[in-house]
Order: C-alpha cells, then sequence, then structure tokens
C-alpha cells in the first residue's frame, strides 16, 4: 500500500501520520499474540517465584520471631535460675556464718573451761606446795628464830640450851 491508497480509507490528509492498515492490523495481532506469551508462560512463573520469595521472606521472619521469642523465654528461665542459685548461696552463707558463730562459741567455751581447769589445778597445787613449804620451814623457823635469839642475847635459847 502506499501513500496514495491511505488517503482514499481516511479522507483526511494527516501526512506521514495516516496509518496503513495493513501495519496496524499486524501489529495488534503481534501485540495480541505477546500478551497472551506473556500473560500465560511467562508471567505465571514470575509470580510463582515472586510468592516464593515472599513466602520464604516472612517465613524466615516469622521463624526470627520464634527464634526470638524462644530465645527470650530461655533467657528468662536463665535468669529465674541465676537468682535462685544467689538465694541459695546466700542462705549457704548465712547457714555457714551461723555454724562458724556456734563453733567459735563452743570453742570459746571449752577455752573457758580448760582455762578454770588449769587454774583451779594451778590454785590446788599452789596450795598443796604451800602446805609443804609451811610445814618445812615451820621446823626451821623455830631453829632460826632460836639461832636469831640466842646471837642477839648471846647466849643459846630454847632447846640448844640443854
Amino acid at each position: 500500500m502506499t501513500l496514495a491508497q491511505n488517503s482514499q480509507i481516511f479522507p483526511t490528509d494527516l501526512g506521514p501520520l495516516n496509518p496503513v492498515w495493513a501495519e496496524l492490523i499486524l501489529g495488534a495481532v503481534l501485540f495480541g499474540l505477546t500478551f497472551l506469551i506473556l500473560a500465560k508462560g511467562i508471567l505465571p512463573k514470575i509470580n510463582r517465584t515472586l510468592a516464593e520469595r515472599e513466602d520464604a521472606i516472612d517465613g524466615g521472619t516469622e521463624r526470627a520471631d520464634d527464634l526470638r521469642s524462644e530465645a527470650a523465654a530461655i533467657r528468662a528461665q536463665y535468669e529465674a535460675e541465676l537468682a535462685e542459685a544467689r538465694h541459695d548461696a546466700a542462705r549457704i552463707r548465712a547457714q555457714a556464718t551461723e555454724e562458724g558463730a556456734a563453733a567459735i562459741a563452743a570453742a570459746r567455751a571449752e577455752g573457758v573451761r580448760e582455762r578454770e581447769a588449769i587454774l583451779a589445778s594451778g590454785h590446788e597445787q599452789i596450795a598443796v606446795e604451800r602446805e609443804a613449804a609451811e610445814r618445812d620451814l615451820a621446823g626451821d623457823v623455830d631453829a632460826w628464830a632460836r639461832a636469831l635469839a640466842g646471837r642477839i642475847v648471846g647466849e643459846p635459847v630454847g632447846a640448844e640450851r640443854s
């Protein structure tokens, strides 16, 4: 078709913008075929791939949220166990302190008893030794007193005079 034939179909002359019917129909048929191929063949695959990616992303996000909540639960359990362990440790320390204080008090009481026993034994021994010393000295004191009196008087006094 030439430009002259087109001018017969369209009574107005648009110059180079006058459509050629054969090209217009061929373009419409090729556009329709291209649209059908894209709509029925390629676009479903693209949409399926995009849906799979979106599902993987959403599933990953859900799994991450599940892991976060599980980690938070584990951390809460750990902190509860740690608090319980600290409480037990404080209780054990308090009990050990009480037992230590009781042991110190018992050792102190035992030390006081031993000291009292040693002091009593020492006092008894001192009393016995004092009595023995007094008995020994009692006889000697008489002799020393007579000797001293004899020196002072100048002649023997008491039993030595015979």
